[in-house]
């Protein structure tokens, strides 16, 4: 009951938080309702990566949770009920009440019965596209459980691996790449063998397939590198078939292969790529302008048609925009000093974020019912009509802000087209001298 309830909400909060959650190959989803499977998924985001996997899988999953969350009876007994499983870290402390061998019992009758069992096998969690070494545990609850049933189970590993566009922001993006199922039972005759040589094959093997569905990069310092190139090559403004989060994975992809290739072929231009996008990222700070601005199509009249009718739109949704503010503002605003009050690790965001707002939200939307029937009795559909409104016209407001900033925008880069049309220019060719010596033309 607890676990349904819970489920439920996150899943709105998940949908509220994040704009699009796009799903390739869901088909595969379809195969953990038959057969008993592990989940095995990349962990940037801590326990919303948890959310979101719960969130798009019809059966529940039981996930495999670091024994430190378990700090009290209460909590320990709460957790449980809505199917976590408690493990201790061999780089932590025991935790009381917590003991490895139940937990691992655990895991091994839910798969036995046909259940789903989620593990994150990084062990632990950092927004970093450095894919941290696999532990071996899951390849041993896998082998293992296969062995006790006589490697009749069937038991089935699907790799899942989430790409959040900017994890912690609100109304942001996640694309979620579904991988085909390892089959635990192949490796039978390897793991009656050698069971370490076939704990640490599965493991590579899983490994690769994390790789397969994930933007992986080899060093932290690669990884800020090439999210600089992208934050300059990626753009809005030339057309493509493929759109959205997927269309930003894939050009992550080239850009990370292309980086690589140059790295081991030509490794003293990737000093040069770094001089032009530190040069070029300057530049475009002293101009007070996105990198992607610079490939927008301009004419003139055409642009200012565009600002004056996107400023009278503006000023005839004004009403609605201060509606929405009115009624959301202010928990918005309390959420996020909970939030870093409660943590600084940026991880913990959206996940905190989303469980705050669950409370937040009813109370302060009940709060303006009370006061509003006080001066102006509502009938039930007015009350219905009223309730609707709130987070509809909230997630309204959150759009016109942005879309004024966007406006407001418009009007510099007309400024500077006008009066610093040069200096554009020579910022787009260091753009393009970017793009060339990355092999991307």
């Amino acid at each position: 009951m607890i676990y349904r309830l819970l489920q439920i909400i996150i899943n709105i909060g998940i949908h509220l938080y994040y704009r699009e959650i796009r799903i390739n190959n869901a088909k595969n989803l379809e195969l953990i309702t038959k057969k008993p499977t592990i989940i095995i998924a990349n962990h940037p985001n801590t326990i919303m990566d948890a959310f979101v996997i719960g969130t798009i899988c019809k059966s529940p999953v039981y996930f495999m949770t670091k024994a430190t969350v378990f700090t009290s009876p209460l909590k320990l007994r709460l957790l449980k009920s809505i199917k976590m499983i408690p493990i201790n870290r061999n780089f932590e402390k025991s935790t009381k009440g917590v003991d490895n061998r139940n937990s691992l019992s655990a895991c091994f009758q839910l798969l036995k019965e046909g259940k789903t069992l989620g593990i994150f096998p990084e062990g632990t969690s950092f927004q970093e596209r450095v894919l941290r070494p696999l532990q071996t545990g899951t390849a041993k609850i896998a082998l293992e459980t296969e062995q006790q049933n006589d490697w009749k189970l069937g038991l089935q590993v699907i790799t899942i691996g989430t790409y959040y566009a900017q994890p912690e922001k609100f109304r942001s993006d996640i694309l979620i790449n579904i991988d085909e199922p390892i089959h635990i039972g192949d490796f039978q005759a390897k793991f009656e063998e050698d069971k370490k040589a076939t704990v640490n094959e599965l493991t590579e093997i899983f490994r690769k397939r994390l790789e397969n569905v994930l933007v992986t990069t080899e060093t932290k310092e690669d990884e800020r590198l090439i999210e600089e190139i992208f934050q300059i090559l990626n753009t809005r403004y030339i057309s493509s078939e493929i759109k959205g989060i997927q269309k930003e994975m894939n050009e992550m992809k080239d850009i990370k292969e292309s980086f690589y290739l140059i790295k081991e072929s030509f490794p003293e231009r990737i000093n040069e790529i770094r001089r032009s996008v530190h040069t070029l990222n300057v530049r475009l700070g002293k101009l007070k302008i996105a990198p992607d601005f610079l490939d927008r199509k301009f004419r003139t009249l055409l642009f200012l048609r565009q600002i004056l009718f996107s400023s009278l739109f503006l000023l005839f949704m004004t009403p609605i925009a201060l509606f929405g503010l009115i009624h959301n503002f202010f928990q918005y605003w309390l959420t996020d000093k909970i939030v870093l009050r409660i943590s600084k690790d940026i991880e913990y965001y959206s996940s905190l974020a989303i469980v705050i707002s669950a409370i937040l939200y009813p109370i302060v939307y009940t709060s303006f019912i009370l006061i509003i029937s006080i001066w102006l009795p509502l009938h039930w559909w007015g009350t219905l009509i009223y309730i609707i409104l709130m987070p509809t016209t909230g997630l309204f407001a959150f759009w016109y802000f942005k879309y004024l900033q966007h406006i407001r925008y418009k009007i510099h880069f007309l400024l500077l087209k006008i009066g610093k049309n040069r200096a554009l220019q020579e910022l787009l060719d260091e753009k393009a001298k970017i793009r060339s010596l990355l092999n991307l033309d």
